[in-house]
């Protein structure tokens, strides 16, 4: 049953095998029940944007009150996150598996897909299945995509937590280094192609990973950590003593952060990496980027860096956030071999 917008109706919606279908509720308005009888929530489903839902009854239908964005995808193009388990060197480690989709595009039968690994900030937070249109940026362009719950991630308990404790740098690169092998070994993804990203947190992870191991073969960091150190001494007070028990405390621990800081170690580092970061950043400042761009350039290492005027830590303004994904689609496709069409801009690579 639909009506126009025109005559005043608010309407609403039923929640429905993760999408949102529309249902006139004017009557439900006009009931003198009072909203506050019901029961209001957020919903974050696998194939539509999160949304505030409303229960006025427990045997009644959720109703929508208002979606974070509109639905843009269609149902044959939305990967849903499937979960996965994988063996590490502390047992299970826990990952959504994005397979790539789009009802329009099939990738070419002899080849598999490239993979995204993505790493969550936090670092001790954690990731869901929920509806993430970045993630179906790149799943609807032909690549893989784990979103890694690495060890110390919330969500499975308090020894699973725990981790990470004095092992950031360690546990979070090896798990996501293992969910990557993981997909590898079951024909899901190209070996050859396989890439880390993050932001902040993650960001750190992303580039530990790629100065201590050789299982990637590109990189993109977003307003990532590069020195641990220069985190310490330069981040905000809110966090000013985080570093204490993923690392350790300072002074007493000091070598120990130049051992894990990446900058530290970019004679490992053998592949692409593009840097992404906010002028305005006080969590992460951007000598952060720029101090690892200026050794990766000196070392003549492929790197592309792009700071943005207006932006602080996580970007927030559209333009950006479309330009962001754009220009790693692009570096991607340098790196892997392959064009991606209809992007407005392309990357710039140093020394490459």
């Amino acid at each position: 049953m639909r009506r126009s917008s025109r005559d005043g109706v608010k309407r609403t919606a039923l929640i429905t095998e993760g999408a949102y279908t529309t249902l006139d509720i004017g009557q439900v308005a006009e009931s003198p029940q009072p909203v506050g009888a019901g029961l209001a929530y957020i919903a974050t489903p696998p194939t539509a944007p999160p949304a505030i839902m409303l229960k006025l009854g427990f045997d009644q239908p959720a109703l929508l009150v208002r979606a974070a964005a509109p639905s843009v995808l269609p149902s044959e193009t939305v990967s849903i996150g499937e979960a996965i388990t994988f063996p590490t060197s502390h047992g299970p480690g826990h990952a959504f598996w994005y397979a790539p989709k789009n009802r329009d595009f099939e990738g070419p039968e002899d080849a598999l897909p490239p993979l995204v690994v993505l790493s969550h900030g936090g670092p001790t937070s954690m990731t869901t299945n929920h509806f993430n249109l970045q993630i179906q940026w790149w799943t609807s362009r032909g690549i893989g995509v784990v979103d890694v719950n690495y060890g110390g991630s919330t969500g499975y308990g308090r020894a699973y937590r725990r981790l990470l404790n004095g092992q950031w740098g360690i546990v979070d690169v090896d798990d996501c280094r293992a969910a990557a092998e993981y997909l590898v070994a079951r024909g899901l993804v190209d070996g050859a192609r396989l890439a880390i990203r993050g932001g902040s947190a993650g960001g750190f992870t992303t580039l530990a990973a790629l100065t201590s191991s050789d299982a990637f073969r590109a990189g993109a960091s977003l307003y990532g950590v590069a020195d641990l150190m220069l985190l310490a001494s330069d981040t905000h007070k809110f966090e000013s003593r985080y570093l204490d028990g993923l690392i350790g405390p300072l002074p007493e621990t000091g070598a120990l952060y130049a051992e894990r800081s990446p900058i530290h170690h970019l004679d490992q580092l053998a592949c692409p990496v593009i840097f992404f970061q906010g002028e305005e950043d006080k969590t992460v400042p951007p000598n952060q980027a720029e101090t690892m761009v200026a050794a990766m350039s000196a070392r003549a290492l492929p790197v592309a860096y792009y700071l943005f005027a207006g932006e602080g830590h996580g970007f927030r303004k559209a333009e950006t956030l479309r330009r962001v994904l754009e220009l790693e689609l692009d570096f991607y496709g340098r790196v892997f071999g392959f064009s991606a069409p209809g992007l407005s801009e392309r990357v710039k690579i140093a020394n490459m």
